[in-house]
């Protein structure tokens, strides 16, 4: 790795200001950015530990019955909490227990890996990702592959979603690293269903809209019968064509849909 300084903040106010330094990276669980850093794909000046800051970890329910987890807490509280059962199933099938030990909701959000699981539950929850400066909703923040809304030295502090009725999770896994060949988060609100894919586009994590009017005037597998996305823009790879990729996603889809009935 190349040489960098480290800083360590103890409240948000204080990360903001070590952000505000000549090529600083906000560092979470260093679960992607570590690796990074061992194969010389980036080279920060300064790494803003987020860890210590108490003000980002911890969850809770809100007035509003909304789930509030802060954006230093990590994978393995957030699946040992019941508040939001399918949020918990997801966290608690990321990677490994080291990985879920040391990775943090606020660090995959902010990566927005096209495969990690994380944005497929805020997209599929209509969550608000909560920064030191404002309040995004998740239709707003994903932008596509690695792309999000934040803005440079903007930190998520916490990630509120609201609980649905129902919802579920279905991950097609790469067997090595963990990651979705294809995942599905379905959600149902009293006002319709969400349906989040990630894994699958070129384009990142993406909601399928066809789903989503389809499940909510009839919440079961049956209702996507016939349903099916193009393979043009799916990730086409080692592990699976772009076709394969889109069949996995209605594959999924009722998986998901038949878990949370």
């Amino acid at each position: 790795m190349y040489a960098f300084e480290i800083e360590r903040p103890a409240t948000i106010a204080d990360a903001v200001q070590a952000m505000g330094a000549d090529e600083a990276q906000a560092l979470g669980g260093g679960q992607t950015l570590i690796p990074t850093l061992k194969q010389r794909l980036a080279a920060p000046g300064v790494l803003v530990a987020l860890s210590g800051v108490d003000e980002m970890r911890g969850i809770c329910v809100d007035d509003g019955g909304r789930l509030c987890i802060g954006g230093s807490t990590i994978h393995a509280d957030v699946a040992a909490d019941g508040t939001y059962p399918a949020l918990a199933a997801l966290a608690g099938h990321i990677g490994d227990p080291a990985v879920r030990n040391r990775g943090t909701i606020g660090g995959s959000l902010a990566n927005n890996d096209p495969s990690a699981c994380y944005p497929a539950a805020a997209l599929g929850s209509g969550a608000v990702i909560k920064t030191n400066a404002r309040e995004i909703a998740a239709d707003d923040y994903f932008l596509g592959m690695f792309e999000t809304a934040l803005d440079e030295g903007e930190i998520i502090t916490e990630v509120k979603f609201p609980v649905p009725e129902r919802a579920a999770y279905m991950k097609f896994e790469q067997p090595a690293s963990r990651f979705a060949l294809v995942g599905v988060f379905v959600a149902k609100y009293s006002d319709g269903v969400r349906v989040a894919v990630t894994g699958a586009s070129e384009a990142g994590v993406f909601r399928w809209s066809e789903a989503e009017e389809a499940l909510s005037s009839d919440f079961s597998a049956s209702a996507l019968e016939g349903l099916s996305l193009p393979g043009d823009g799916m990730i086409g790879d080692l592990h699976g064509t772009g076709a394969y990729r889109a069949h996995l996603v209605a594959v999924m889809t009722k998986r998901a849909v038949a878990a949370a009935v």
